[in-house]
C-alpha cells in the first residue's frame, strides 16, 4: 500500500475526498492512484471538451448577448459574479459559470503576499460565505484563486477541499502562474518572487503534492513579448507530463484578445494555440477575453457589439468541438516534435525529430514542424490507436501553406477528423496514405 500524504490523510478522514474508485488516494508525490479522480465534477461534464472565456461584463449579458454567446461555441464562463437575471439565461442556453466573489478572491501576483492567504482569509470566513450563498443551476464553479505563490499551496489544499464540501454541487476552480512568470529562478525553496521556487518544474509539482484537484489550469498568452512559441512548449510539456504522472487533467487559457491594440489575433492563431494545446492533451480551453477584462480586442467591446474576433472564435470553436467528438475518447501519452530546426526548438525542453514512428504509424511528416500528440483510449470499448497532430509551421500566421500529411500504418484502417469533417484520403501501392492539411490545422488520426 503506498504511503498517503499528510493532505490525503485528513482529507480522507473528514470525507472530502470523492474518488470514483476506491484506489483514488494521492501518494507522496501528489499521484491520484490507479487513474483515479478527486475533484468532482459536478454540473460540468467532463467526458466532453469544454470551452470557456473569461468575464462577461454587465453591458453583455441581454438574452441576445448570451444566445451569441451560445452559438459562439461557450460552454462556460469565469469570472462571472452571481446575476442571477444572468444566470437564468445561462441555464436557457446551455452555458455554465464559475462564480467569482462568492468566497474571497486571491491573486498571486508577484508574490509579495506570498503565503499570507490563511491569515487573511482563514477557514472561517469561507464559511461564512457558504452560509450565505444560493444554488442556481448555472453555477458549475467557485473561484478560490488565481496565479498562487506556492507557499500558499499547503493552504489551497485545504481551501479547494473545504470549498467541495461547502459547496456540495459544484467544484472549487484554481488556476497557475504561466511557465514565463517573472522573478528569480535560483535558489532554495521558497525563494521571492510570483512561483515562490527556483523552477517551474518544482512550482507544479508542489500544486500536485498539495492541492487534491484533478485539473492543473494555467494560462499562456503566447504573443507577449515574455513568451513565444518556445515557452509555450515548455509550459504544455511541464503541465501535460504533470497531468500524465499524476492522473489529472490539463485545462488552458489562451488569448482571442490582443496587447496591441493595433493587432487583432488572427484565425490561425488561435487555431495554432488550440491544437498545439491540444496534441499535448488538453482537455478545457478558456480564452481571455471575452469582453472587456485586460488588454484590448476582445471579442465584445465595450459598447456590446461584436468586434471580428467573434467570428473568428465561432469558427474556431466548432472546429474543436467538432474534432473533439472523437478526441475525447482519448488520452494524450507522449508528445513528439516533428521536423522543427534546433533553433525552432531552443528554449522549448523539446527535442525534435525528423519522421514521426511508434509501431503503428510510421514515416509520419507533412514537410514542416508538426507537434504530434500519441493517444491512448480511455474509455472501454470506444477507439484505438490515435494521433492528434498540429501543423506548427506557422504559429505567429505570417505565411500560411498548404501541405501534404504522409504516413503508413500497415494493415489498419485509418480516418483523420479535421476541424470541418473528415479528409479525402490518397493511398497508393507502396502504402502510404496521403491528406491535404494547411498551416496551423489540427487533425486528428485514428487507426481501427
Amino acid at each position: 500500500m503506498k504511503r498517503l500524504s499528510t493532505i490525503a490523510i485528513v482529507l480522507s478522514v473528514l470525507g472530502m475526498l470523492q474518488p470514483t474508485t476506491a484506489s483514488a488516494q494521492f501518494d507522496e508525490n501528489g499521484n491520484l492512484g490507479e487513474k483515479g479522480y478527486v475533484t468532482k465534477a459536478g454540473r460540468m461534464d467532463r467526458s466532453k471538451m469544454n470551452i470557456g472565456v473569461y468575464h462577461l461584463r454587465p453591458y453583455a449579458r441581454t438574452e441576445a448577448h448570451i444566445k451569441d454567446l451560445a452559438d459562439c461555441g461557450i460552454d462556460f464562463v469565469i469570472c462571472m459574479d452571481n446575476d442571477r437575471p444572468a444566470l437564468d439565461l445561462f441555464q436557457k442556453y446551455g452555458v455554465g459559470a464559475i462564480l467569482s466573489g462568492v468566497v474571497p478572491g486571491w491573486w498571486g501576483g508577484m508574490g509579495d503576499n506570498a503565503g499570507t492567504l490563511r491569515s487573511v482569509n482563514p477557514p472561517s470566513v469561507y464559511e461564512e460565505r457558504a452560509a450565505k450563498f444560493e444554488d442556481h443551476p448555472a453555477v458549475w464553479g467557485i473561484d478560490i484563486g488565481d496565479e498562487p505563490s506556492c507557499w500558499d499551496f499547503p493552504y489551497y489544499g485545504e481551501v479547494l477541499a473545504q470549498v467541495e464540501k461547502l459547496f456540495p454541487k459544484q467544484f472549487a476552480f484554481i488556476n497557475l502562474h504561466p511557465y514565463y512568470a517573472p522573478g528569480p529562478r535560483e535558489g532554495e525553496y521558497p525563494v521571492k518572487g510570483p512561483l515562490g521556487t527556483a523552477s517551474y518544474q518544482d512550482y507544479v509539482d508542489r500544486y500536485c503534492r498539495n492541492i487534491p484537484a484533478d485539473y492543473i489550469s494555467y494560462d499562456f498568452y503566447y504573443l507577449q513579448e515574455a513568451a513565444g512559441p518556445q515557452k509555450a512548449y515548455a509550459n504544455l510539456r511541464i503541465i501535460s507530463d504533470a497531468c500524465l504522472r499524476t492522473g489529472r487533467d490539463m485545462w488552458i487559457t489562451l488569448q482571442v484578445n490582443s496587447l496591441d491594440p493595433k493587432a487583432w489575433v488572427t484565425e490561425n492563431q488561435l487555431r495554432w494555440q488550440a491544437y498545439s494545446a491540444m496534441a499535448y492533451g488538453a482537455r478545457s480551453i478558456t480564452w481571455a477575453c471575452y469582453t472587456a477584462g485586460w488588454w484590448d480586442n476582445q471579442v465584445v467591446d465595450k459598447e456590446g457589439n461584436k468586434t471580428q474576433q467573434y467570428e473568428k472564435l465561432k469558427k474556431v470553436n466548432a472546429e474543436i468541438h467538432r474534432i473533439s467528438r472523437r478526441y475525447m475518447d482519448y488520452r494524450r501519452v507522449e508528445t513528439t516534435c516533428v521536423g522543427f530546426s534546433d533553433a525552432m526548438l531552443e528554449g522549448s525542453l523539446e527535442k525534435g525529430v525528423k519522421v514521426y514512428e511508434d509501431g503503428v504509424f510510421s514515416g509520419l511528416t507533412a514537410g514542416c514542424p508538426i507537434v504530434v500528440g500519441r493517444m491512448e483510449p480511455c474509455k472501454a470499448g470506444k477507439g484505438g490507436d490515435a494521433l492528434f497532430v498540429c501543423i506548427a509551421d506557422d504559429p505567429t500566421d505570417k505565411a500560411p501553406k498548404t501541405r501534404t500529411l504522409k504516413f503508413k500504418a500497415p494493415g489498419r484502417e485509418v480516418s483523420v477528423l479535421g476541424g470541418d469533417d473528415y479528409l479525402p484520403l490518397e493511398r497508393d501501392g507502396e502504402g502510404w496514405i496521403k491528406c491535404t492539411v494547411s498551416s496551423c490545422q489540427g487533425v486528428l488520426i485514428e487507426a481501427l
